[in-house]
């Protein structure tokens, strides 16, 4: 077939199994978008409010499902607007493949109208990024793409097309997808060492990170810590892939961790790390990080063995794939000391007092979970009520819960919801908690859910404060308040009118039940504001280069 290089685009993306994308048009992307009008049929377009929504959209859609999110942007500012969401979804190994158009190659390098070269800007946050410089090499290039952003640890991949591209015809061949690789080599002696070590030791501990969602929800692992009654901990990435009833789960670990699961760190003697680059809100002191312990770190990029924390055995690759080999060669046991000893620690953890005239973090979060039922998905944004959510949400799925780890954007939390809930049908509960300060980022993506009806329920957290920020300024720099209370007099319910969805505030525990219910029954976009204390702290925490030891629970 001689077809256009926007036929081909289209062509490929069908081919490739992309059904829902992301996007915004724009003069270098003119061609791509009326190629798109004739398959709309096969690829539904969501245009989002920002280029930067759109991109966020696409990492929900790929949490969601684990499916490639795609984006499509103009170039110049249409094409920077999405490094944020690409430098997003690179920390968290994200598969994600993000098109920008760009000027015609005639015109490339002469500081052309709304010229960028994006593909430099991009290097250092993409798996791998490209520029096609002819119709020819397009459809093996987004094939490419593709295959890039599934392999090994997956991540998002650039593809940068000028216009003239767009343009030119090409003979098109199609071709079926690249099946999914995965790296299935890996050390077999390290296998069974790292095995006969857990079956030595007498305090074991399994340590998750995101790697383990990535790993097809890796249910060896869980075979393994039953047969072996093995307690495990996680990540913040991790929440979900152990399910909230799990009594062998026990939680966050890390800076806003229990006493419980930082002190079993402290404790244990071998500590099995599966999918996790020991990051520095889990890790806060790397040199007395489980230093009582062997730790065997399993990974499937090479770059992360090590590099945070000195493991004493490593395996790399797939984790599913070791975690099955290694199965046969785990011993049953008991560990029944241990675990009492667990037992003793959770006695003295951190809990949060309940109230009725005012709403508390943990209450708001438990009503969610009551409400919404064990399908919802949860999606944040970044700040306190990111980490009250890690606490208190009773997560009973890997893919149910989602938010940004690595990089930390403020204002992730709306495109990601209705990328989430585009992915996922209007029958399943998409719930997006945010704080006030996160919410204004990228609050005008609710013209988004109103146009394409996609009835994500964003609770606001409103402390009118942006509340971690003051949280650190309150306990590290002696209360001095540097531009942490921005004195906004945003209406919300007036606001949430405007956009055409309904909105509710909320003051007490009573109010928001009632809101809350009446949001799930309508099944509409909506906004819950709920009024809570400028002063209410995530607590635990330990500060930044601290152990348990440092713990502050008040």
């Amino acid at each position: 077939m001689l077809l256009t290089g926007s036929e081909i685009f289209a062509e490929v993306l069908v081919e490739q199994g992309v059904t829902t994308m992301f996007g915004y048009p724009g003069g270098a992307v003119l061609n791509l978008y009326d190629a798109l009008y004739h398959y709309q049929d096969k690829i539904t377009h969501i245009m989002t409010a920002h280029e930067q929504g759109a991109a966020h959209a696409a990492d929900g859609y790929a949490r969601a499902t684990g499916k490639t999110g795609v984006v499509l942007a103009t170039s110049g500012p249409g094409a920077t607007n999405l490094v944020t969401g690409i430098a997003t979804a690179y920390m968290d190994s994200i598969p994600m493949v993000a098109f920008t158009g760009n000027v015609g190659t005639s015109l490339i390098g002469k500081d052309s109208f709304q010229e960028v070269y994006i593909a430099g800007i991009t290097m250092p946050i993409t798996k791998h990024n490209f520029v096609v410089r002819h119709v020819s090499e397009l459809a093996a290039t987004m094939r490419e793409a593709f295959r890039i952003a599934q392999a090994g640890r997956k991540g998002p991949v650039l593809v940068d097309i000028p216009k003239d591209v767009t343009a030119a015809k090409w003979e098109f061949t199609p071709a079926q997808p690249v099946p999914e690789t995965t790296v299935i080599s890996f050390n077999e002696e390290n296998v069974v060492q790292a095995a006969q070590w857990i079956n030595e030791a007498q305090r074991p501990l399994v340590f998750l990170g995101g790697g383990v969602r990535s790993g097809k929800g890796c249910y060896a692992l869980k075979a393994m810590i039953h047969k072996a009654n093995i307690p495990a901990t996680h990540t913040l990435m991790a929440a979900g892939v152990l399910g909230y009833e799990e009594p062998l789960n026990l939680g966050l670990l890390g800076m806003h961790g229990s006493y419980t699961t930082n002190k079993a760190m402290d404790e244990a003697d071998v500590v099995l790390a599966v999918g996790t680059r020991f990051s520095d809100r889990v890790a806060l002191n790397t040199d007395k990080f489980a230093r009582k312990a062997k730790i065997i770190q399993i990974d499937i990029d090479p770059s992360e063995i090590g590099k945070n924390v000195d493991v004493d055995l490593s395996i790399t690759g797939d984790a599913a794939i070791i975690l099955e080999a290694m199965l046969p060669h785990i011993q049953a046991a008991k560990h029944e000391e241990w675990l009492r000893d667990i037992d003793q620690w959770k006695s003295i953890d951190y809990h949060p007092v309940n109230h009725n005239d005012r709403l508390m973090p943990h209450q708001i979060i438990g009503e969610i979970c009551a409400q919404a039922g064990p399908d919802a998905v949860y999606v944040t944004d970044v700040g306190q009520h990111q980490m009250w959510a890690a606490q208190y949400l009773r997560h009973v799925k890997s893919r149910g819960f989602i938010t940004s780890g690595g990089l930390g954007t403020m204002g992730f939390g709306y495109g990601a919801a209705l990328g989430a809930q585009a992915a996922l049908g209007r029958e399943t509960p998409v719930i997006m908690l945010t704080g006030d300060g996160s919410f204004h980022m990228n609050l005008n993506e609710a013209c988004t859910a109103v146009s394409y009806d996609l009835p994500v329920i964003t609770v606001i957290f409103n402390n009118q404060v942006l509340g971690m920020v003051r949280q650190w300024q309150t306990l590290f720099y002696g209360k001095r308040y540097s531009s942490t209370d921005p004195h906004r007099k945003t209406d919300y319910v007036q606001l949430a009118k405007g956009f055409g969805l309904k909105g509710y505030h909320c003051e007490n525990l009573a109010q928001f039940q009632e809101a809350f219910a009446q949001a799930l029954a309508e099944k509409k976009p909506a906004w819950i504001e709920c009024v809570i204390d400028k002063d209410e702290k995530v607590l635990p925490m330990i500060p930044a280069g601290g152990t348990v030891e440092d713990l502050m629970m008040s």
